[in-house]
């Protein structure tokens, strides 16, 4: 059994944008094997301090706005650690059609243009192989700023950058 304390530290990152999750606080659930599970949030500035007698932490991330993740690391010399979380659109996306939040729905539609490039190439892998189908870089963004059933099965498989901006992405929508 271990002798000493591990201090982990995490800040959360928005994936798409690059910058901490501070507007809404991350519930976080670590999961210890022997005791019943922790629940805790990120602080002002979207991180948490966990200190442990054991060598790893096992946590999972949940957000009304982000995909839920489960994380899982190992004591090591860097327990400081960003983690970017995905955005979870279609959540996102509902809040702000649901509540009336015009202006927060126009500033994701500008994250994304920011985000692709004007010249993205950007393809929906089709079930069962039928092919592909193929978007232009507006017509993508329309998709995400849409509260549809199939933003909600949106997985990305791939995707590449250039100079901090999406140059390729492919993605599929899960059935």
């Amino acid at each position: 059994m271990p002798s000493s304390e591990n201090t982990f530290h995490f800040c959360f990152i928005d994936q798409d944008r690059n910058l901490p999750i501070t507007n809404t606080p991350l519930e976080i659930i670590i999961l210890n094997d022997k005791e019943s599970p922790f629940k805790t949030r990120t602080s002002k500035d979207g991180c948490i301090t966990w200190i442990t007698k054991d060598d790893y932490i096992h946590f999972v991330v949940q957000s009304p706005y982000h995909k839920t993740d489960t994380i899982y690391r190992i004591a090591s010399s860097n327990l400081h650690e960003k983690l970017q979380i995905r955005t979870d659109d279609y959540a996102l996306m509902l809040h702000y059609y649901a509540n009336g939040k015009i202006d927060d729905w126009k500033n994701r539609r500008n994250q994304l243009s920011k985000i692709l490039s004007k010249d993205a190439i950007i393809f929906q892998v089709l079930p069962y192989g039928l092919g592909i189908e193929i978007f232009k870089k507006e017509e993508f963004i329309n998709k995400l700023t849409t509260p549809t059933q199939s933003l909600k099965n949106i997985e990305i498989i791939e995707s590449q950058k250039r100079n901090g901006q999406i140059v390729k992405l492919k993605f599929r929508v899960k059935s």
